[in-house]
């Protein structure tokens, strides 16, 4: 049986149309209006979902500029982790006016969720789906929460290995998730060309017998 996922009454999966999610993450530079504007951007290509993330600093990680909570190269060289997801996160009061606004405009909108917190305020908008980051696929305890809403569920694997892989889906699996997608994701931003093995897709189809697709 060839699997699918359905997101918002559309069918995802290999018999079925490439299914586009725009990523905003944190390109909304702390401003509402930018988000706003990309997710009517995303509406006007043609994208299929417009993806946040939501998160609080606090929740992230804590106030510290030693050197275990500082990063060290990269586009961030020099900032500080709480520095980062401070300048970078998505007030939750945002939330409601965009998810509102994306429904206006007839695309879909769902997030990647960081700890059960995210999760309860995206249940409480009636989110359609989740996404698991990649540097979450470990967090088995955030996977069973989302399993457990009984929502489509995207896991990125990122660096992730075969087994940790595997325990995810399980994880998912046991908590209650039947829509369950994972995609092959090669965790550098930029990511090189190099880097990239799309002969992974069709293994993991083959591994886990699950949609897979692209984070890019």
């Amino acid at each position: 049986m060839i699997p699918f996922i359905n997101i918002n009454g559309k069918k995802i999966g290999t018999k079925y149309p490439p299914y586009i999610i725009a990523e905003m993450s944190a390109n909304h530079n702390g401003n509402i209006d930018n988000a706003f504007k990309i997710i009517e951007m995303a509406s006007d290509s043609g994208a299929d979902a417009v993806k946040i993330q939501t998160y609080r600093p606090d929740t992230m990680t804590i106030d510290m500029n030693t050197p275990e909570f500082m990063i060290n190269g990269g586009l961030w060289d020099g900032q500080s982790l709480f520095e980062l997801y401070k300048s970078a996160f998505m007030p939750w009061e945002w939330h409601k006016p965009l998810f509102e606004y994306s429904k206006k405009l007839g695309i879909t909108i769902f997030s990647s969720p960081f700890d059960n917190t995210a999760v309860d305020l995206l249940e409480d908008l009636n989110t359609s789906a989740y996404k698991i980051a990649s540097f979450e696929v470990i967090d088995l305890p955030l996977i069973k929460y989302v399993a457990q809403t009984e929502k489509p569920m995207i896991i990125s694997t990122g660096m992730a290995d075969i087994d940790e892989i595997q325990e995810a889906v399980e994880t998912a699996h046991e908590g209650g998730c039947k829509d369950l997608a994972i995609l092959y994701c090669v965790s550098s931003y930029p990511a090189s060309l190099e880097d990239y093995n799309l002969a992974t897709l069709v293994d993991m189809q083959q591994r886990f017998g699950l949609v897979t697709g692209l984070s890019d």
